[in-house]
């Protein structure tokens, strides 16, 4: 049975949504004032203008001629990237954890606790200053550099991985392995309602290897040439250590999430898995789990959308992201700040948004259906 709302709350919910309208209204209006005290506008116009300062490290291509709006797109990338590292980093250590603090064994289950009670209990920027320093200032010159097998070098400049130089028809190739990959999990996904999990679920993987293998010209791989380190690709460290300090400090609480879920599924559904002779990998990753999973994804939203804001402490250690570029060189160079910080805002706005509605919709999909 519908139950109609009584008048009294329609007159309250008309109440409440005209004063949320009259303080939005009182703000702009006493914006708006401030800034014509000051002979100021509201103008975007500047993103147009010519940046005149370089990006270290940028994922599409970037001169110090390029303008404002570009410099943007460039910290937003980079946010982004530091984010979802951070988050795929984060949600692996946290569960590892999280398994880990409910673990027969002693000194497996301490170790687990003495690591989630030492992160979560200190600041989060001290930790990532204090990687900063330990890490960073504690590695070689590049000349001293630390030989890492697989033909990684690591030094204080940063981290050089060798890279793979596509052929001609490299693009293409490049395209249809994406596509291969994105689509691997739904093939996956459906095979297993079919119960037909087998060799044939590889095909796809396989056939993508198979793809960017044949789209290989040549590996470049980076080597010590006079004072530097050339060939190869460089990863700088300020990345490093950011998506490190997110991905620790995070881990910690994701951790906790999942201790609690695990423990929240009826011991039951263990002890009966057990009786029919599964083993305890078997136990944890098909019957345990998958119904914890549906526990964890909203205190995991939250701890996702804090590691995207937290993404702008990298201006702590001149990581060029959004907050440290819009609002520390833009802002110095065109001293437009009211537009600058309205710009940082809509971008995480933007970005948690479509997070949190991800999310949901996968907790939509996964959530346990009472009929």
């Amino acid at each position: 049975m519908i139950r109609r709302p009584s008048s009294r709350a329609v007159i309250g919910q008309w109440v409440l949504l005209a004063a949320l309208v009259i303080v939005a209204w009182l703000l702009i209006a006493t914006g708006g004032a401030n800034l014509a005290r000051r002979n100021m506008s509201l103008d975007f116009g500047f993103l147009a203008n010519s940046a005149n300062f370089d990006i270290p490290f940028h994922l599409i291509s970037w001169q110090d001629s390029d303008t404002y709006g570009r410099a943007l797109i460039v910290a937003v990338l980079n946010t982004l990237l530091v984010s979802v590292m951070g988050i795929i980093g984060a949600t692996l250590l946290g569960l590892l954890v999280g398994i880990m603090r409910l673990s027969a064994n002693w000194l497996v289950r301490n170790v687990a606790l003495t690591f989630v009670e030492a992160v979560r209990n200190t600041p989060q920027v001290v930790q990532i200053v204090f990687w900063y320093v330990a890490v960073l200032q504690s590695l070689p010159p590049p000349r001293q550099s630390i030989d890492v097998p697989g033909g990684i070098l690591l030094n204080a400049r940063g981290v050089y991985l060798p890279f793979a130089v596509m052929n001609a028809n490299g693009a293409l190739l490049s395209s249809f392995v994406l596509a291969a990959l994105v689509a691997t999990p739904i093939v996956w996904r459906l095979r297993i309602r079919q119960r037909r999990i087998g060799v044939k679920a590889l095909v796809l993987p396989l056939v993508a290897l198979s793809s960017w293998v044949a789209g290989v010209e040549r590996i470049e791989w980076p080597a010590l040439k006079g004072f530097n380190v050339a060939g190869g690709t460089a990863i700088p460290p300020e990345l490093v250590i950011l998506w490190a300090g997110l991905t620790i400090y995070s881990a910690a609480f994701i951790a906790e999430i999942v201790r609690g879920s695990i423990e929240a599924v009826p011991k039951g559904q263990r002890e009966a898995a057990v009786s029919l002779g599964l083993k305890f990998t078997q136990v944890l990753f098909l019957i345990v789990l998958p119904q914890a999973l549906r526990m964890m994804v909203p205190p995991l939203t939250n701890q996702y959308l804090n590691l995207i804001k937290s993404s702008s402490l990298g201006a702590f250690i001149a990581y060029p992201e959004i907050f440290q570029i819009v609002l520390g060189t833009v802002l110095s160079q065109s001293d437009r700040g009211v537009e600058s910080i309205i710009l940082v805002m809509v971008v995480f706005l933007t970005i948690n948004l479509a997070a949190s509605a991800f999310m949901n919709w996968y907790n939509g999909r996964v959530a346990m259906v009472v009929r």
